[in-house]
């Protein structure tokens, strides 16, 4: 839902239903998951339609959360790699 919603910019139920391989009923509950969480939010269309898009800067948090822990799992794994290659090569052979 997030992908199509960053794709087009805005959406509504029957679009995501006729989409996704899941029941109007459950795109509704999604919908409603990520409204609560503050990532999207809802405009009202002509009748009865209802369009949802993402709220401005909602991913924001968690795309920094997601860069900061991949900029520490890249400094454990250079320290690992240095460590591993710094050992003189007899220490790392595999007894045989």
């Amino acid at each position: 839902m997030l992908g199509t919603l960053l794709r087009d910019g805005a959406t509504s139920v029957p679009a995501l239903t006729a989409e996704l391989p899941i029941s109007r009923q459950a795109v509704a509950k999604h919908l409603a998951v990520l409204d609560g969480a503050g990532l999207i939010e809802r405009q009202l269309g002509a009748g009865r339609e209802v369009h949802y898009q993402l709220r401005p800067g909602a991913l924001t948090p968690a795309t920094t959360w997601l860069q900061e822990a991949d900029s520490a799992w890249a400094g454990r794994l250079d320290r690992l790699k240095s460590a591993v290659e710094a050992k003189p090569r007899s220490a790392r052979a595999a007894p045989g």
